[in-house]
């Protein structure tokens, strides 16, 4: 098998030439038809803020985290800003600051995740085995087409935590993801406390259990279909999964989604846990949208790769090159903490809990013009 995984090919064949419709034509047809905002501007904005302290406060008291501040510019330098994938297509803001004359200049770039940076956080705030953090990460992602459910600007409960190495398996993953399935359920009933009528029959609630799968398992299930299509079928049967193994190409030569290389652990062999030929220590939640009849992704995470997982990784998306940044030598000495950690969307979460067609209704935002009036044909109040 090629070890090449960013070439043109393997992006049209798997999706991964970034996320978004990519076409408002398209996005035309997908915004629902006869659509009526359950709640309106106001009530929709009381529900955000009680559902996210909501969200937050428990995501804490189930793995065991404390709230931190989170930066939203970083040195460039550091290696710490988070590249989303290994093939270059998702560059951050980057700007100077001369600072004195440009006598003590700073290179700095918007952070795109906090990925990286939570787990030197760990070290910094001293957490032990079974602590960690949880930040309200705010970033800008200038390179997503701009859809119902992608926008410049990301909003997310970004946590990490530490863990031993005997916790760096698939068990372990699943009941983290467990906890935070158990977190947003919650969330959901407590919305439907704060406003009764979101309680509709059109949009049932989150099941009580959520599904794992690998994207191997989907694949055999669906060889003809390219990802996003085999994620809509499967949740048809399913209507919340968790997918594991996304970053390392299945058996038809392609991964189910590009991972970067320094963060998930997506090269470990899992088949003595599964009895299957799987890799990957990490994954994404994802649910069936009943507002805009689509799948709709709230979660990446997973546990993070350790000093030989991280070199194998750079090897293989040939950048080496990286090991020279300090956050990259930090995993590479042992002198960052193991450790398991994700990102949930808080607009997308909201978005689907408040029974919304649309991000623009729970965050403010830029959006192109054409998308405005596309909204505004279809009833759909986009914040200004």
């Amino acid at each position: 098998m090629s070890t090449l995984l960013a070439d043109t090919q393997s992006d049209k064949r798997a999706d991964l030439a970034g996320p978004g419709i990519g076409d408002y034509n398209q996005l035309e047809k997908i915004l629902p038809l006869g659509y009526r905002s359950v709640l309106t501007p106001k009530e929709t904005q009381l529900a955000v803020f009680q559902v996210k302290r909501y969200i937050a406060d428990n995501l804490c008291k189930e793995l065991n985290l404390m709230m931190v501040e989170v930066p939203l510019i970083v040195d460039a330098e550091a290696g710490v800003n988070d590249m989303l994938d290994r093939d270059g297509s998702r560059t951050p803001i980057q700007f100077h600051i001369s600072n004195d004359r440009n006598q003590h200049p700073i290179d700095a770039q918007v952070v795109q995740a906090a990925t990286k940076w939570k787990r030197v956080a760990l070290k910094q705030f001293d957490c032990r085995a079974g602590e960690g953090i949880c930040t309200d990460m705010r970033a800008v992602r200038k390179d997503y087409f701009l859809d119902h459910d992608h926008s410049a600007y990301v909003d997310q409960w970004d946590w990490e935590r530490v863990i031993l190495p005997e916790q760096r398996n698939l068990e372990f993953l699943k009941k983290l993801v467990r906890n935070i399935w158990k977190v947003l359920v919650g969330a959901e009933r407590f919305a439907q406390e704060l406003f009764p009528i979101l309680k509709d029959s059109r949009y049932p609630n989150l099941p009580e259990e959520i599904v794992f799968l690998h994207a191997e398992e989907i694949l055999d299930r669906y060889p003809d279909l390219p990802r996003k299509q085999r994620e809509t079928a499967i949740l048809q049967k399913y209507p919340a999964i968790f997918i594991i193994g996304i970053g390392w190409p299945l058996k038809d030569g392609y991964p189910h989604e590009m991972r970067a290389a320094d963060y998930d652990d997506w090269i470990t062999d899992t088949k003595l846990e599964t009895g299957k030929d799987t890799r990957g220590l990490n994954g994404d939640i994802l649910v069936w949208n009943h507002v805009t009849k689509r799948r709709h992704e709230l979660s990446s995470m997973g546990i993070r790769v350790n000093a030989e997982t991280l070199r194998r990784q750079l090897e293989m998306a040939k950048l080496l090159d990286n090991l020279k940044f300090p956050y990259h030598q930090g995993i590479i000495h042992n002198e960052l903490p193991l450790s398991i950690g994700g990102g949930i969307g808080q607009s997308r979460t909201l978005m689907l809990l408040l029974r919304k067609a649309h991000l623009g209704e729970v965050s403010v935002t830029v959006w192109p013009k054409i998308l405005k009036e596309m909204c505004a044909r279809k009833n759909i109040f986009v914040l200004e």
